[in-house]
């Protein structure tokens, strides 16, 4: 791969002869086409093509948080290739031959904000989450002011429920209210901080599963 620093037009998209354009991370670049292979994928190629294309169906919904919070977002890889990156090598097990997702090792963000005290959730009737947690809004570069989030995912439906400022740190606790059709149905929950200014976050912690009355 090849960056364009000044191109007779600037750079172009597209395919033009042996050559791809694009623009990466903000940069014109260029590269050739790749050969196909002759050569049919290996089992663990395969098992590999599994588990990325679980990994990336799962982690789609929340593309957005992951983009701004996870991880330093230097580098060659982008903060949503990193966040697919780790959970392809720590948070899948394999049960048989099918990979599964550890959803207690799931990140949802990752970061060097001050997370969570002892933080816990209980699910209420009325698929009402609770939430509460400790102070620690003096300890590190912690702020009373960092908004806490709440990340639900419902295996069964295949379907996340996001919650964003939902509260303050120094609030202590926050409520979230899931649609009707989650009762009777179990739920993963994290949750984080971010900072006001929204340029960082922490770790996400997960919770646990919950089933809704």
């Amino acid at each position: 791969m090849a960056r364009i620093v000044k191109g007779i037009l600037g750079g172009f998209s597209g395919k033009v002869g042996t050559v791809v354009g694009a623009n990466w991370r903000g940069q014109d670049v260029i590269r050739s086409i790749p050969k196909p292979s002759s050569r049919p994928p290996s089992d663990k190629q395969l098992m590999q093509q599994v588990k990325f294309k679980l990994v990336i169906g799962f982690l789609q919904p929340v593309k957005n948080i992951q983009n701004k919070y996870f991880g330093s977002g230097s580098g060659s890889k982008s903060r949503v290739n990193m966040a697919v990156s780790y959970t392809i090598n720590e948070a899948i097990q394999m049960v048989g031959d099918v990979p599964e997702l550890m959803y207690n090792k799931v990140l949802i963000t990752k970061g060097d904000l001050a997370g969570f005290q002892n933080v816990t959730a209980v699910s209420q009737i009325g698929n009402i989450v609770k939430l509460t947690w400790e102070d620690n809004s003096v300890q590190g570069n912690a702020n009373a002011a960092d908004k806490a989030n709440a990340v639900c995912y419902c295996e069964e439906l295949g379907t996340f429920e996001i919650f964003q400022s939902v509260a303050e740190r120094s609030e202590l606790t926050a409520e979230v209210t899931l649609p009707g059709y989650y009762a009777g149905k179990e739920i993963q929950v994290w949750v984080f901080f971010n900072n006001v200014k929204e340029t960082l976050a922490c770790n996400s912690a997960y919770l646990g599963a919950y089933t809704l009355i």
